[in-house]
C-alpha cells in the first residue's frame, strides 16, 4: 500500500527553494529558442550561426562569404560547419560569446542588427550538448599573419558559464581571418518551405553582396555568387527615444545614470530631448530641473513618466537603420527568381512607440515563376496559385508562423483586385509572383524569443500595406501595358485577315491594281494600328491613302 503523502510546512518548502540560471531554464524550455522539434532544430541552428557571421563581416566592413555544410552522420544526426571571412573573436571572448546565454554586444544597443538578445549562438551550443553530449568546435582568426585559437566547449547550465574541454592555437587552421563552428546535433532534414534550403535561398535574396556556398544533408551544393560588389550601409548608435521607454525602464535609468540633475539625466540619456523639452517635463511633473535623478521616489518617476508622453518632441533619428535598398533588393529578388518583371520600394522610417523602423516591399512576377519544373509555360490553373510570401526582419527570413506574422496580415489585408490579381477568400494574392517584405528596426517586435513572427502593432501594419500597395500598381502598370500590346497584335492580324478582301472592293470601285491597293492598306495599318484600336480609326482617310 502507497505510502500517503504528508503535508509540507512552510520551513519545508522553503529548504526546497532555489534560483536557477537562465541556462538552466532555456534548458528545459527550449521550444521558446525555436528548438521545439527536430526540422526546426536544424534550421535554427543554421540560422543563428549565419546571422551571427553576416552581421560580424558587415560591422567590420567586408564583404561576406559564408560556407555552411550539413553532414549526416547516422539516423538525424548531422555536423552542422558554418565558416565566414569575418574578423574572428579574440581568444578571451570566444567562451563567453559561444556558451554564455545572454550574453553578447547588441542587447539594447539602439541600432539595426540581425541579432538582438544574446541567446541565439549559444542556444544552438546548448542544443547541441543536450541532444548529442558532443561539444561545440570553434577556430577564430582575428590576425591573418597569427595561428588559430581552436576551442572545444560546453555551457555549463547551473552556472550559465562556459566549461572550456580543451584549447590550443593552430598552424594550419583558417587560411584567412574569421570564424568556423562545428556542431553535431540530432535533428531531421526535409526539403520544403521550412527547410533549410528555403532559409538559405531567401538570405541569398537579401544579401546580395555575399558569397554563399552551401552543401546540404543530400549532398547538394549551391553557390550563390554575389550580384552587388558594395556593402550596405553601417548603422549608427543612437539613445533610447522617450517616448519608447516604459515607467519600469525610465526609473531603472534615472538610478543609474552619472548625470547629477534630471534635466541633464533627460539631456543625456535620451534622443531629441533639448534643454527647453527637458525643462517642460520637470515642470509638468512638478520636478525640480536640478534635482538628482537617482532620489527620485517612485511616484515622482511616475509623473516624470506622464509628462513626458505630453512634451511633443522630434521622431527620432533613422541612420541607426539600414534598409537592403531598392536597387540590391531588386538584384537579389531577379537573381533567385529568373522573373520577367521586379519592382521594389523603400518606404520612409517611421515610429511604433519611440522604435524607429523602415518598411521594404519587392514584387517579382512572370517568367521562370510562369514556368514549370520543366521550364514549359505552365497551365492557366498552376499558374492560378497563390503568390509566394516571403518575409524578413532586419535581413534574416521568417520560415514559421506566417499566418501570425504582421507582415502576412498586411499583404493579405490590400485588396489585390484592384492591381489586376485574384484573390480568393480575402488571403494572399494568386498569380506567378512572388512578394517580399522586410522590416527593419532597432528593436524588432517579435511575437516570442524564436524570432519568426512579427507583432501586429498598427503602425507597422499601415507602413507594410502602403509599400505593398506601391509596388502592385507598378506591377499593375506593366502587366496592364503587356496586356495592350496583346489585344493590339491580336487585333491587328484580324484587320489584316481583311485587307485582301477590302481590297479587292477598293480596286473594283477605284480602277486601281488590287496588289497596290493592298500594299497601300498595309502600310496605313502599320502606321495607324494604334489610332485605329484605340478611336476606331477613319475610314474616309483610308479610302484617300
Amino acid at each position: 500500500m502507497a505510502k500517503e503523502a504528508t503535508a509540507k510546512t512552510a520551513e519545508t518548502l522553503a529548504k526546497e527553494q532555489r534560483a536557477i540560471s537562465v541556462s538552466e531554464f532555456f534548458e528545459k524550455n527550449r521550444h521558446l529558442l525555436g528548438f521545439d522539434n527536430p526540422t526546426k532544430a536544424l534550421l535554427t541552428v543554421v540560422k543563428e550561426a549565419v546571422d551571427n557571421s553576416l552581421d560580424a563581416c558587415e560591422e567590420a566592413r567586408i564583404l561576406p562569404d559564408v560556407k555552411v555544410i550539413i553532414k549526416p552522420l547516422e539516423e538525424n544526426v548531422f555536423r552542422v560547419t558554418i565558416e565566414d571571412n569575418g574578423p574572428g573573436i579574440v581568444k578571451q571572448q570566444i567562451p563567453h560569446i559561444f556558451a554564455r546565454l545572454l550574453y553578447g554586444s547588441k542587447f539594447g544597443r539602439g541600432k539595426q542588427s540581425r541579432g538582438q538578445q544574446g541567446i541565439g549562438i549559444s542556444a544552438a551550443v546548448l542544443y547541441s550538448q543536450l541532444t548529442t553530449g558532443k561539444p561545440a568546435i570553434i577556430y577564430s582568426k582575428p590576425d591573418k599573419n597569427k595561428k588559430t585559437h581552436m576551442v572545444e566547449l560546453k555551457l555549463d547550465t547551473t552556472k550559465n558559464e562556459p566549461k572550456i574541454l580543451k584549447e590550443e592555437d593552430l598552424e594550419d587552421g583558417l587560411k584567412h581571418t574569421g570564424t568556423k563552428i562545428i556542431l553535431e546535433i540530432q535533428g531531421k532534414y526535409i526539403q520544403s518551405k521550412h527547410s533549410v534550403d528555403e532559409y538559405m535561398r531567401q538570405t541569398a535574396i537579401m544579401n546580395p553582396h555575399a558569397n554563399i556556398r552551401y552543401e546540404n544533408a543530400a549532398g547538394e551544393k549551391s553557390d550563390w555568387k554575389r550580384t552587388v560588389d558594395k556593402l550596405p550601409p553601417l548603422p549608427k548608435e543612437i539613445k533610447p527615444h522617450p517616448h519608447g521607454v516604459e515607467m519600469g525602464i525610465l526609473e531603472r535609468m534615472a538610478h543609474n545614470t552619472d548625470s547629477r540633475t534630471v534635466a541633464n539625466f533627460m539631456q543625456n540619456d535620451f534622443c531629441r530631448v533639448g534643454s527647453t523639452s527637458a525643462e517642460e517635463m520637470c515642470r509638468l511633473a512638478g520636478i525640480a530641473p536640478n534635482a538628482k535623478p537617482r532620489e527620485l521616489t517612485s511616484e515622482q518617476v511616475r509623473k516624470l513618466y506622464d509628462a513626458i508622453q505630453k512634451v511633443k518632441l522630434m521622431r527620432p533619428p533613422t541612420d541607426c537603420l539600414a534598409p537592403i535598398g531598392e536597387k540590391m533588393l531588386e538584384e537579389g529578388l531577379k537573381n533567385e527568381t529568373k522573373a520577367e518583371f521586379v519592382n521594389a520600394v523603400t518606404r520612409d522610417p517611421v515610429v511604433y512607440r519611440g522604435n524607429p523602423f523602415q518598411i521594404e516591399a519587392a514584387i517579382a512576377y512572370g517568367g521562370d515563376l510562369a514556368k514549370t519544373q520543366s521550364g514549359e509555360v505552365a497551365s492557366d490553373e498552376a499558374v492560378q496559385q497563390p503568390a509566394k510570401l516571403i518575409r524578413y526582419a532586419n535581413k534574416m527570413p521568417l520560415l514559421y508562423e506566417q499566418s501570425s506574422c504582421a507582415l502576412t496580415k498586411a499583404v493579405q489585408g490590400v485588396t489585390w483586385r484592384r492591381y489586376g490579381m485574384n484573390q480568393p477568400g480575402g488571403g494572399l494574392p494568386h498569380g506567378p509572383a512572388v512578394i517580399a517584405v522586410h522590416i527593419c528596426s532597432t528593436w524588432v517586435p517579435y511575437t516570442s524569443e524564436g524570432k519568426e513572427a512579427i507583432a501586429s502593432y498598427p503602425e507597422i501594419i499601415e507602413e507594410i500595406k502602403l509599400a505593398v500597395q506601391e509596388v502592385a500598381r507598378s506591377l499593375f502598370q506593366y502587366v496592364s501595358g503587356i496586356r495592350k500590346t496583346e489585344d493590339r497584335a491580336k487585333r491587328q492580324k484580324l484587320f489584316e485577315v481583311y485587307i485582301p478582301e477590302l481590297a479587292g472592293d477598293l480596286a473594283h470601285l477605284t480602277g486601281e491594281k488590287k496588289e497596290k491597293m493592298e500594299e497601300g492598306l498595309k502600310k496605313f495599318l502599320k502606321k495607324n494600328v494604334a489610332k485605329i484600336i484605340e478611336e476606331g480609326g477613319d475610314n474616309g482617310e483610308a479610302a484617300k491613302e
